[in-house]
């Protein structure tokens, strides 16, 4: 009965998948759009492929030569430039240079005109290697005037590699993306940081991903019968002829496309049905925070495709769970997800280079181990938030990585911890639960970004060209964790509900254009109503280190002073001996104290700090302090000796790098236990930082 059960069910998602559905209309300018033909030859692992390319000159140049990226070659020797900078590694993924991966363009000419074939050179703008093979330049006959429309045809063959760094194939699996001639963006004087027009087309590097104008696509994917297929935008139609099918998709508003085929893959599709998965409350809660009606915040109906191993069904839920709440809150946060469907691929044991992807309405997810649904959740989240801060938001990631993967990180930390239980330690020596016994506590979801921040060296500014930081290590950290304790630190300083409305003003000003660092500065100080050059100066554009600390918390008794004091007229003189017995055995004397409390910068961050002084008496100082010398001392008469010192009580400045030396108490700690189970959780921290890698 199950069985008969599954057979219809997946009747029916065939059927549904097979319907005809509309495209909706474009909401950006479509500068380069693409008509895509890709037919998959499973023998030889090859894509016989044609392209006809449409692309606007919107600018006031006249631009003599077309620049493509050709990323496939990255994997084609050991001499590519992603090759010599990746080792063969990435993400924790090795490639073991048994199936290379290639790109050959057959032919290229203008559409009813001149032939460009013979016009193809390879250029290396990036680095000078002249065997690396991922950027060419075409020279056309007539330049493209302002205003005008070109139409290029090609024919290409790609050769997929085995599966890593996001594309390739593992046994019967598919993940074809970086797969035909991408052409770069035209930068006219003033777009950006251009002063000139000029192709911005970088080479294909390790540690960086991409940049590319909106246009519409259209992909006819021709793969063996018995094969299923999942794309980018939406499948218009579906033909068989026996040995082949082919599935016909069509999407508006991206700059990419990709896809999945394999015979075993299982199709669940579900819907995100807005008027039921997001309530009143929900809608006014964003509304506080962004400071925008709830009519207006108003989030329709996704179809959420879940393209399933069939050894994962038990984690089917988490899937679409994750799905729900990623479109549930970058919605109502940031805007309305303008696309009717989202496909996550769930890549097979073996195909982990797979995982942890992000295209135009179609990301891939993975699946580590049975137990480890918080951080396939956290990887669903993540990759769904590109689909705001990459491709709505399509900022240049080869030269600014940190405006995406650092906003998304920042972003998915948030949903994690709306929808997710804090994380618990899984710490077990012999099967004993050390975690427990030693009270560790456990961590909200910003703890393991603000963990990498602290214990990465600071080798490079936030923002470099993804190929310009001093390692891997150094662009992850910077890309991902150190933005998102940076943005977090900023949502404290400027309040959660200010940060709302800077963030989604910031999304719905750029949305579907191409924004800049600066441009996020500017709409920041914009809603913030202050000028923040102090802040991107130290911790976005430089790499200014953070750290105060209470160094003296201490409070000493005033007693009868001695000395020589006029009175009456007379010099009056008191011994130390009599000062110090004046005071015995009078208990209607009321005593006094004279509190000490110096406080620290230790490095070179410049940032106004919050200090808080509290005495056993229950009474509480607050002092602000600006942070610009060295060191402030604060000195306080009362009836009441010190109980503690602690600097930014509300923990706004994660970026601190030393939480540890943020307090003093006037009596020592007798809880070395405590202590020493904190330098535990710092380290496994860093470990757990480690383990979650595919993001």
């Amino acid at each position: 009965m199950a069985a008969i059960f599954r057979l219809r069910a997946a009747a029916v998602l065939l059927a549904l998948a097979a319907t005809p559905r509309p495209v909706p209309a474009a909401l950006t300018k479509q500068i380069a759009s693409y008509d895509l033909k890709a037919n998959l030859n499973h023998q030889t692992h090859t894509i016989d492929g044609s392209a006809v390319l449409t692309w606007w000159n919107d600018s006031p140049d006249t631009v003599p030569t077309l620049q493509f990226h050709l990323y496939m070659n990255a994997f084609k020797n050991e001499k590519s430039t992603f090759i010599r900078e990746s080792g063969g590694q990435l993400r924790g993924d090795r490639f073991e240079k048994k199936e290379w991966g290639w790109i050959d363009i057959k032919s290229m000419r203008i559409v009813n005109g001149a032939e460009l074939t013979k016009s193809i050179r390879f250029i290396h703008p990036d680095d000078g290697n002249t065997d690396d093979q991922t950027v060419i330049e075409v020279a056309l006959p007539a330049p493209v005037k302002p205003g005008e429309k070109i139409q290029v045809a090609m024919e290409f063959v790609t050769k997929m590699p085995q599966i890593f760094a996001r594309t390739g194939f593992h046994d019967d699996f598919y993940l074809v993306a970086q797969w035909f001639p991408k052409l770069g963006v035209w930068e006219t004087a003033g777009f950006r940081y251009s002063t000139k027009g000029a192709w911005n087309t970088h080479q294909f590097h390790a540690n960086s991903e991409f940049f590319a104008n909106f246009g519409t696509y259209k992909a006819e994917l021709t793969v063996p019968s018995n094969f299923k297929v999942g794309a980018t935008g939406v499948q218009t139609r579906r033909k068989e002829d026996g040995k082949t099918a082919t599935y016909t998709f069509e999407q508006e508003d991206v700059t990419d496309f990709a896809w999945c085929a394999s015979p075993t893959i299982q199709i669940h599709e579900r819907m995100f049905e807005a008027a039921k998965q997001v309530s009143p409350q929900d809608y006014e809660a964003a509304a506080k925070l962004t400071g925008v009606s709830p009519g207006e915040l108003k989030l329709d109906d996704v179809r959420m495709i879940v393209l399933l191993q069939p050894e994962h069904g038990n984690q089917l839920e988490d899937h679409f769970r994750a799905a729900a709440n990623a479109i549930k809150y970058f919605g109502l946060w940031y805007g309305k997800y303008p696309y009717s469907k989202i496909t996550i691929v769930d890549p097979p044991f073996g195909g982990a280079g797979a995982g942890g992807m992000e295209y135009p309405t179609f990301i891939t997810a993975g699946t580590s181990w049975p137990s480890a649904n918080a951080l396939l959740a956290e990887v669903v989240i993540h990759e769904f938030g590109h689909q705001y801060f990459m491709h709505q938001i399509a900022t240049n990631e080869f030269e600014e990585s940190w405006l995406d993967e650092g906003f998304t990180q920042y972003s998915t930390t948030k949903v994690m911890s709306k929808t997710w239980d804090r994380i618990k330690l899984p710490i077990r020596i012999l099967g004993f639960p050390v975690a427990e016994w030693l009270r560790m506590p456990t961590l909200d979801h910003f703890s393991v970004d603000r963990a990498a921040h602290v214990a990465a060296p600071r080798s490079d500014d936030l923002v470099r060209n993804a190929w310009s930081y001093f390692d891997g290590g150094s662009y992850g950290v910077n890309s991902y964790m150190r933005t998102s304790t940076t943005l977090r630190s900023l949502e404290n300083y400027l309040g959660e509900e200010k940060m709302g409305r800077l963030l989604r003003t910031y999304f719905q000003r750029w949305r579907f254009n191409h924004p800049t660092s600066r441009d996020f500065e500017k709409v920041a100080n914009e809603v913030a109503g202050q000028d923040l050059g102090w802040f991107f100066n130290q911790f976005v554009f430089g790499n200014r280190e953070l750290d105060y600390a209470v160094t003296q918390a201490s409070s000493n008794e005033i007693g009868t002073a001695a000395g020589v004091f006029d009175r009456d007229g007379k010099k009056n003189t008191v011994s130390v001996e009599e000062a110090r017995k004046s005071g015995e055995g009078k208990k209607e004397r009321k005593k006094l104290y004279r509190t000490t409390v110096k406080v620290q910068r230790l490095a070179d961050a410049v940032v106004p700090v919050e200090i808080r002084v509290k005495f056993k008496d229950g009474h509480i100082e607050n002092r602000t302090w600006d942070g610009q010398y060295r060191w402030v001392k604060y000195v306080f008469e009362r009836s009441s000796e010190i109980e503690s010192a602690q600097i930014d009580p509300g923990n706004k400045w994660l970026l601190d790098i030393n939480l540890a030396n943020n307090s003093k108490t006037a009596e020592p700690s007798y809880t070395p236990i405590a202590k020493w189970s904190s330098h535990v959780l710092f380290w496994v921290e860093n470990l757990m930082l480690l383990a979650s890698g595919i993001l």
